[in-house]
């Protein structure tokens, strides 16, 4: 089943570079506007008063944060992106940490929704990863609380010397063990993990799995299996803070560093 497109998709193209701001060209549909950027002031001018121009202020926050993240040295002629925005308060609220972040990926859609964070009887998934410099070990952990609230634990090492690419395995590896479950909560002490797949993945799928660097995405391979093991599943996302006492998170930090030391 192909995935519903639930935004419009927008295509930008620097064409020129004037007095250090480079004029970049935007289309949506059949509609086409101009605007200039100065990524070294992150300085950004809009040079039409078109409707598609009116609909880019509106949604400026996430214009700028396109603009304003892409590094100084990846903006030069020719260069090309497309990007969708998302309902303006659902973009802002992402950055909320007290929010829960939705993935609905069910009867072939692919939509990203913000929720307030309460208790629920959903089946969960509690991660982590570690890596231990000093040792050069690094291991994941996966503990499932199901309905019930009986607990099962998961853990494996890695050759992985990359903390946020371990925590991405952690992931992985539990929705793995949890195929069967159609609706779940994650929760993560990673905000890259969370923030790959309800901001970053789309836009990335649309760029043929590159960033708005141009460049092509880091560790892409777990990036495309996380994706397609999100098919057809409804997943919450919840961020909590590391080495806070959290119980289950404990757990799992725990395992983690025990699992890498081979102490376990």
């Amino acid at each position: 089943m192909a995935e519903h497109v639930p935004h419009t998709v927008y295509y930008m193209e620097i064409i020129d570079l004037r007095d250090f701001f480079y004029q970049i060209k935007i289309n949506c549909g059949n509609d086409s506007c101009m605007i200039a950027f100065n990524p070294e002031l992150k300085e950004l001018q809009f040079l039409d008063n078109k409707e598609l121009t009116k609909h880019l202020i509106s949604n400026i926050y996430q214009l700028r944060k396109i603009l304003n993240n892409k590094r100084p040295d990846t903006f030069y002629l020719g260069f090309k992106l497309k990007f969708i925005f998302k309902n303006n308060s659902d973009a802002i609220s992402f950055n909320d940490l007290s929010q829960i972040i939705v993935l609905d990926r069910r009867n072939g859609h692919y939509e990203v929704t913000s929720i307030k964070k309460e208790e629920k009887n959903i089946f969960q998934i509690f991660t982590d990863g570690c890596y231990l410099g000093n040792i050069k070990k690094g291991a994941y952990v996966a503990l499932f609380k199901n309905l019930n609230g009986k607990l099962n634990l998961l853990y494996g090492k890695t050759e992985a010397n990359s903390r946020s690419l371990i925590e991405l395995m952690a992931v992985i590896e539990g929705l793995k063990h949890a195929q069967d479950i159609e609706c779940l909560r994650i929760i993560s002490d990673s905000r890259y993990v969370i923030k790959g797949l309800t901001e970053w993945v789309f836009n990335w799928k649309l760029n043929d799995w590159h960033t708005a660097q141009g460049e092509k995405v880091k560790n892409i391979v777990y990036w495309q299996e996380f994706d397609k093991l999100t098919e057809n599943k409804y997943i919450e996302f919840e961020w909590v803070k590391g080495h806070s006492s959290q119980y289950e998170n404990s757990i799992c930090d725990y395992y983690a560093k025990m699992a890498a030391k081979g102490s376990v």
